[in-house]
């Protein structure tokens, strides 16, 4: 076979060589040790979280090294493309604090190793399968739909393994003659690699997180070009990441079964191998077994999932850092202000079978992250929630800001901050009875006379001075507790219940149920403060009024 001839035969209207390209792309100026990486989706219009998870590994390993992220887009499957899928991805992942410093964009491509959408990159796909040609590892197949699934159906019945290889290769070694027919009858054909491996062969490879494997070879002469000319993913992979200098490429370990191909095409290409850092998934409890988080079945793999709910971005990242690095939170504690962006990240700490998703550590995570953030910060950040998703809620927070602010600040500061919010959605919940509209009628304890919390409201009003400090404040409350025949003993109370009718505490309870319409709520004495003394006195005659 003139495979010189055959290359030509295929590809007339490639004149760029491979070593035209190497020139084009040159090796990147960067630290030594610097890592490349990319994050490459399909753009099928779904973001999740495993986008982001890999988003985070990638984007860490990067900028930790003084490196470099790219957005690639694999757009080679326009079946399954959904307009405008790549402009969501991208605002997510900034959404979320994944910054590239090259790549497909909103405007465009901005960067030196482009283009970053695959569709647009035909020409250096076929420079490479040229090459490939002329050296006899790879040709031409013209097998029809019905051939292959007849293949198939004979590779299941005599229970052999499928794909394209031996004796059912039937363009492997096909005359010239044979192939310049059915090219000249205008019959599309896909361009196949000729493998030279063997099932019986097996070699060692290291992978970032998997650690040391054994791998065996690939002997399938898979498909590098489809019939419109466009790449399948494993021959984009190669060409893309050579190009683009990838060192490090982060992915799913769902692609682990294509690895024996990959490092076979590397080599056969004469490109150098990046190194391979596949990841574990997502997982759930169901029942007493894990499984996978699903599309169909979970809706917190969505990434808008935790943006509806009210998860802050912080949040969501400082639980993935959880998940990824065991050492994360240890390093949290004993750096409880730092950034994020501050933790000696490490691939090779990442949990080789994939973490386990734990919707109540993330609430836990997220309600400590809230507390560490100052009044100007929670308020710019609800407000932003509630303006997209509770437009009522975001009107009552914007009519006073000054007041709102107020309100959320307080139990800030110190070194035990309140957590009362780990989601925004609980903060109309925690904070709605300081606007009127949202008050709620109290229901009080029915082992108490509706007499005996009149008569505690009307003592109250009659000692209440909104100038009174804390401390002042409070021994009002406690003269009324013993003016009614309560105890302020708590101790001698637990010892003998049956000896008073009620405590210091149950009558914090009337005046905090009449005030703000919940048996619980923040500090009574700065509520109070926060309302005014005229608001709060309209509160407690209108409750008065209704015994």
């Amino acid at each position: 076979m003139d495979y010189k001839a055959l290359a030509d035969l295929l590809f007339p209207g490639v004149t760029d060589t491979p070593e035209m390209l190497e020139e084009r792309f040159p090796l990147r100026n960067c630290p030594e040790g610097a890592v490349i990486t990319r994050m490459a989706p399909s753009p099928t219009g779904f973001v999740h979280l495993g986008n982001l998870v890999q988003g985070l590994i990638s984007e860490r390993m990067a900028h930790q090294s003084g490196g470099v992220l790219f957005l690639r887009v694999e757009d080679t499957d326009a079946k399954r493309e959904v307009p405008g899928a790549v402009e969501v991805l991208i605002d997510t992942l900034k959404h979320y604090g994944i910054a590239f410093d090259e790549g497909a964009s909103h405007s465009g491509d901005f960067g030196d190793y482009g283009p970053y959408r695959q569709r647009q990159r035909a020409g250096l796909y076929h420079v490479f399968a040229k090459k490939l040609v002329e050296e006899g590892k790879a040709y031409p197949c013209f097998c029809t739909e019905e051939e292959l699934t007849a293949m198939r159906e004979q590779q299941e019945a005599n229970k052999e393994n499928f794909g394209y290889y031996g004796k059912y290769a039937i363009w492997r070694d096909r005359a010239i003659e044979d192939i310049k027919a059915q090219i000249a009858d205008g019959k599309p054909w896909v361009l196949r690699f000729r493998s030279e491996g063997s099932i019986e062969n097996q070699f060692k490879f290291d992978d970032v997180v998997k650690g040391k494997l054994t791998i065996t070879e690939n002997d399938i002469d898979h498909v590098l070009l489809k019939s419109d000319g466009i790449p399948t993913y494993h021959f984009a992979h190669a060409v893309d990441d050579h190009l683009m200098r990838t060192t490090h490429v982060v992915r799913g370990d769902e692609w682990m079964a294509t690895l024996p191909f990959h490092i076979q095409l590397f080599k056969a290409l004469g490109f150098k191998l990046p190194k391979y850092v596949h990841i574990g998934p997502l997982m759930k409890m169901d029942g007493n077994s894990k499984r996978k988080l699903s599309k169909r079945k979970d809706p917190e793999l969505a990434l808008t999932f935790y943006k509806a709910e009210g998860f802050p971005v912080a949040a969501v990242y400082e639980y993935i850092m959880t998940l990824l690095n065991s050492n994360y939170e240890d390093w949290r504690r004993a750096n409880p202000t730092a950034p994020a962006t501050d933790f000696p990240f490490s691939a090779k700490k990442l949990n080789p079978a994939g973490n386990l998703f734990d919707y109540a550590k993330l609430t836990d995570v997220s309600k400590n992250v809230i507390a560490m953030m100052d009044a100007e910060t929670v308020y710019d950040l609800l407000t932003e929630w509630a303006k997209e998703f509770d437009a009522d809620f975001a009107e009552k927070l914007e009519r006073d800001p000054a007041y709102t602010k107020s309100i959320l600040a307080i139990g800030r500061g110190g070194k035990k901050p309140r957590k009362d919010i780990a989601v925004w959605t609980e903060a109309k919940a925690y904070m709605g009875f300081f606007y009127d509209e949202y008050l709620e009628k109290p229901v009080f304890d029915e082992k108490f006379s509706a007499d005996t919390v009149k008569t505690v409201l009307a003592k109250f009003l009659e000692k209440f001075d909104i100038a009174d400090d804390s401390s002042a404040w409070f021994d009002k409350v406690k003269a009324i507790t013993e003016e009614i025949g309560f105890t302020t003993d708590m101790k001698a109370y637990k010892a003998d219940p049956t000896a008073f009718p009620g405590t210091v505490a149950d009558v914090s309870t009337f005046i905090r149920q009449a005030v703000t319409g919940k048996t619980n709520s923040p500090d009574l004495y700065t509520v109070m403060q926060i309302l005014g003394c005229d608001r709060t006195v309209a509160r407690i005659k209108a409750v008065m009024e209704t015994l």
